[in-house]
Formats: structure tokens, C-alpha cells, sequence
């Protein structure tokens, strides 16, 4: 499956895993990376340590990592530390790109840039973005409320005229082949994709917690800030989180103002982390997106690229010869 995207990363397949804070490691990248794909190691906020580690749990495959922007800006030296690695691509989300970008592009490495609005999309543009990775509020994780439908068209007509050597990648509710087709469809280059890896043998995420997911609907999923709130960080507006409804979780959604209160966040932060660890769902915040009602099961990531290439090639060839013979 030939894309832009293929052909700008030098990869097989048109698929490029999230760099899911915690849960993508190297074993994760890697196996992303070996499948055909691109694998991204997720940089979160800021542990040198796990970084340092999963690099090395990635071994010699090409991989690449990804930045919460304004986390790395407390932090900048770690993305020397990343470039040192030369990584396939250094990805930035939910800040200001300066002046990491142009500290990326001097490295000679991909920039990867996500996006939640047509105006940051102009910023990526502006900063140099080789890639640009539209992220809809399907996604798990953090974004903000645009629609995977409407935002990645809108942000490919903008690439058409503005800048059209960059590529656009489609991020937010992509689980299987289906996803991976209409992406193509609506006018990106490929997907990246973050809730089916974090279901997946590699990913480093409790057992309890992916067999929560799979058992979850898209039904069963919320944007709210109480995982912020909760673990202590400091997220800008108007980025919420989606996460399944767990009982932690809907206890204090509404009640923010109370949970932000020191007493009560270190009691329930001691709580998260403690239940989190343990694989007690209930008593934690599970970060996942709406595509989890797509999900049936805990898979290597190898056995996951697959589905989706060979599902997505069958629907685009289904739909080729379909409408070949629809008279118009």
C-alpha cells in the first residue's frame, strides 16, 4: 500500500503508532517498525530514565518519538537526548513548536506535527512540519473537539494549496481497515494510531486495564480533565482527556473544583497511581478513545498492522469495482 506517507518515511505501510505516554515503549515501537510500519516511543512528561530505557528495548530498529510540547519545554534537554538516537522522527503535540522544530529539522529529522484545528494546522505549516497529523476528539488521550470527518478533509484542502510537499496522517478513532480506508478517502496519506496499540502484547499497560477496554463500548468512554487534576498536571485549555468510565473517574467528573483541593488531589492521586499499578480498573483513570468499541482483542502489534493493511486493501478494492460498475 504505496502512500505519500510510505514513501516519505521510507515504510511499508501507511501506519505510524501514537506515542502513548507510559504505554509505548520500545517493544511497542519496535514492533511497529518491524511490521512495516513506523513505531514511535512515547516521551510523556519527561522521564529520562524510561526514555533512556525503551530506547534500548527498541534495539537497532528505526523508530521514532514523540513530545507533549509544553512538557518538553520544562525539559527541553531531553530532546537533544532523543536526537542524539537519530530517530525517524521526532513528533510534537499540544504546545508551541518553537523552537524545537527547528532544532528537528537541523538534526535532519521528520517532523511530525499534531494538530486539533485548521489554525494549528497554519502553525505546523508555518514551523516546517513535514508531516501533520490531524487529531479528532474520537482519539483517547488528550485532544480537543474536532471531528476525524470534517477536520482531516478540511486540513488536506488546506495542504493542497498552502503546502502541498507536506504529508497529512489521520489520528482519532482508527482501530482496524475500515479506519485506515476512510482515512484515505478523506484525503490523508495514512494513520496514526494510538487505543489499538495500546491493546496490543507489547504495549506496556496492565493486563486489567487492556481487558477493560476490550470489554468497553465507544459508549463507555468521556473527555474530562479529572485524570489531570488527579495525577497533578497542569494541562492547558482546551485539551480534555478521553478515558473509560471508570468509578474514579466518574466520581469526581462535575466535581473538579473539589478534587483540585491539595488535600483531596494528594488523597486521590495516592489512589490512581496505586490502583494503576495494581490493574485496579475501577479505582483509576483508564486513557482510551471511542475506538475501544472496535477492539476484541489483546494482539502483537505485528498481527494488528497486518489486519488493518490487508482489511483496508480488500474495502478499497471492494469499493473500486463497485463503483466501476455504478452508473452515474
Amino acid at each position: 500500500m504505496r502512500t505519500r506517507l510510505t514513501q516519505k518515511l521510507c515504510i511499508v505501510h501507511p501506519i505510524i503508532s501514537a506515542p502513548m505516554g507510559l504505554a509505548a515503549g520500545g517493544r511497542l515501537a519496535a514492533a511497529v517498525t518491524k511490521a512495516g510500519g513506523l513505531g514511535l516511543i512515547g516521551g510523556g512528561y519527561g522521564d529520562s530514565e524510561w526514555l533512556e530505557r525503551e530506547f534500548a528495548a527498541a534495539g537497532d530498529e528505526r523508530i521514532g518519538c514523540g513530545f507533549i510540547t509544553w512538557s518538553l519545554a520544562q525539559k527541553p534537554d531531553l530532546l537533544d537526548f532523543v536526537l542524539a538516537h537519530e530517530p525517524a522522527g521526532v513528533m510534537l503535540s499540544f504546545g508551541a513548536l518553537a523552537p524545537f522544530a527547528q532544532r528537528i529539522k537541523e538534526a535532519g529529522v521528520m517532523l511530525i506535527c499534531q494538530v486539533q484545528t485548521l489554525a494549528l494546522a497554519r502553525e505546523a505549516v508555518a514551523a516546517g512540519a513535514d508531516i501533520i497529523v490531524a487529531q479528532s476528539a474520537e482519539a483517547g488521550g488528550h485532544a480537543i473537539e474536532r471531528a476525524t470527518f470534517t477536520l482531516v478533509p478540511e486540513i488536506a484542502d488546506y495542504l493542497a494549496g498552502a503546502a502541498p510537499d507536506t504529508v497529512l496522517v489521520a489520528a482519532g478513532g482508527v482501530a482496524d481497515g475500515r479506519g485506515l480506508a476512510a482515512a484515505l478517502m478523506l484525503g490523508a496519506d495514512g494513520v496514526l494510531v494510538g487505543s489499538r496499540f495500546w491493546a496490543s502484547t507489547e504495549a506496556l499497560v496492565q493486563p486489567e486495564l487492556q481487558a477493560a477496554a476490550v470489554a468497553a463500548d465507544g459508549d463507555s468512554t468521556i473527555r474530562t480533565t479529572v485524570v489531570d487534576i488527579v495525577r497533578g498536571y497542569d494541562w492547558p485549555p482546551p485539551f480534555t482527556a478521553r478515558v473509560i468510565k471508570t468509578r474514579l473517574t466518574m466520581d469526581w467528573h462535575g466535581r473538579e473544583g473539589e478534587l483540585a483541593q491539595p488535600a483531596v488531589q494528594e488523597r486521590e492521586k495516592a489512589r490512581y497511581w496505586k490502583a494503576f499499578h495494581a490493574g485496579d480498573v475501577e479505582n483509576t483513570c483508564v486513557l482510551a478513545g471511542e475506538a475501544v468499541g472496535l477492539i476484541r482483542d489483546v494482539v502483537p502489534a505485528s498481527k494488528i498492522v497486518r489486519r488493518m493493511v490487508e482489511e483496508a486493501e480488500a474495502l478499497l478494492a471492494r469499493s473500486a469495482d463497485t463503483l466501476g460498475s455504478v452508473s452515474i
